[in-house]
């Protein structure tokens, strides 16, 4: 039961399957601003070119008329900041996660040296020289 847990935890919080899941909730959050746009503006705008009647009262919050079309831009705005608080929200989910990712595993071993100081004349010369280019002292070889 324990290799099963430790290999649905390998698979859940794998990165591919995070970013996935950001990806649905943030494409959730986006068709929330596509939808307000298209009751807010869109729709009034058709009402305006067909002549249709619009709703009868006063839209509540943000809004203006045209031609007795009332364009509801509050709600619009609305959805605009839901949608950027929701995905300011799962940047710091999923950069946490990374970083708790990250905590076990080993750090990269840094690179060689590709130089290194002449003991004689305190110079930068190749790792694999035997001899010194500037002041031709010989090395010792390590």
């Amino acid at each position: 039961m324990k290799k099963f847990l430790a290999e649905f935890k390998e698979f859940a919080l794998k990165g591919n399957v995070m970013d996935m899941a950001i990806g649905v909730i943030v494409g959730g959050a986006f068709s929330s601003i596509v939808t307000s746009l298209t009751d807010n503006f869109i729709n009034p705008l058709i009402q305006v070119i067909t002549g249709g009647a619009g709703e009868d009262g006063i839209a509540i919050g943000g809004s203006f008329k045209i031609l007795g079309v009332a364009f509801n831009y509050g709600a619009f705005l609305s959805a605009v900041v839901n949608f950027i608080i929701i995905a300011f929200i799962l940047f710091l989910m999923l950069k946490a996660m990374n970083k708790a990712m990250s905590i076990g595993k080993k750090k990269e071993e840094e690179a060689a040296p590709e130089t290194k100081t002449c003991p004689f004349c305190l110079s930068e010369i190749p790792v694999a020289a035997t001899k010194c280019a500037h002041c031709t002292s010989d090395l010792e070889k390590k």
